[in-house]
């Protein structure tokens, strides 16, 4: 039998790991390191809970995540691209993107998939300033406090890029609507 706390930690991760794992997914290359990189934010928060060196109560644990999640996504990727212009292989990036498409960013229940694929490919063409914001506001219900605490920018500047970032999205959407590629 689990303790209180336990059953409320698992809960918080029920209801929050779906959006801190859509944007771990924006953060990374693929989906396994999109994992890895929360995962290893979540073992980070729980042991500074438990060694008593977090300040904030469960309402900072999200900002937290997104934070670390960010700098561990960079750290990851700078790690990679060392590795990568070593060994020069460009293989994975191929398989990543193929690897995508099996793996949809939406919900799959109750949609056209051809649109939410058209969304999906036009989120991830944005500048990542701009969709990590996005999915921040939209997916993570962020406010843009939130978000530029998370990012390290002014909410300003977080509200900004999400203007720009929608704009962008619908530019991209129309223009793939006008070539035919979008049946919406």
């Amino acid at each position: 039998m689990s303790s209180p706390a336990a059953a409320a930690w698992r809960e918080w991760l029920e209801q929050h790991a779906p959006k801190l794992f859509l944007f771990a997914r924006n953060q990374t290359r693929t989906h396994e390191d999109a994992q890895d990189v929360l995962q290893d934010a979540i073992v980070k928060l729980v042991d500074k809970i438990r060694g008593g060196e977090f300040v904030g109560g469960q309402d900072a644990w999200q900002p937290y995540l997104y934070a670390t999640i960010r700098r561990l996504a960079i750290d990851l990727s700078r790690k990679d691209d060392r590795r990568k212009r070593r060994e020069n292989n460009v293989s994975a990036d191929i398989e990543a993107e193929q690897f995508e498409a099996f793996h949809p960013w939406f919900d799959a229940e109750g949609g056209d998939d051809e649109t939410r694929s058209q969304l999906e490919v036009a989120l991830k063409s944005l500048p990542e300033k701009f969709s990590e914001v996005i999915i921040m506001k939209v997916w993570g219900d962020r406010t843009f406090a939130e978000i530029g605490e998370a990012l390290g920018i002014s909410q300003n500047t977080a509200a900004s890029r999400y203007r720009y970032g929608l704009e962008a999205l619908k530019r991209e959407l129309g223009t793939a609507r006008r070539r035919g590629d979008l049946s919406i």
